[in-house]
């Protein structure tokens, strides 16, 4: 089993300062991957990094974690 996180899109909106909708189309657009899960889309933790275009710093990683909880 991994460890992996996963992040909701409203989530992730709320973590970069961006509308919901804003994120939405990027996932449809296939510019962010997501998993589809039920009728909820979930990106995981490494694909957040990748966004980012850098790894994901203590600071970041605790940002994520503590809105993936």
């Amino acid at each position: 089993m991994t460890n992996e996180k996963y992040i909701t899109i409203p989530e992730l909106a709320k973590l970069l300062g961006v509308s919901r909708i804003a994120i939405y189309n990027r996932v449809k657009k296939g510019q962010i991957p997501a998993i589809k899960i039920g009728r909820t889309y979930v990106i995981t933790d490494q694909t957040i990094a990748n966004i980012l275009g850098k790894e994901v710093t203590r600071r970041g990683k605790k940002r994520i974690d503590a809105a993936v909880r």
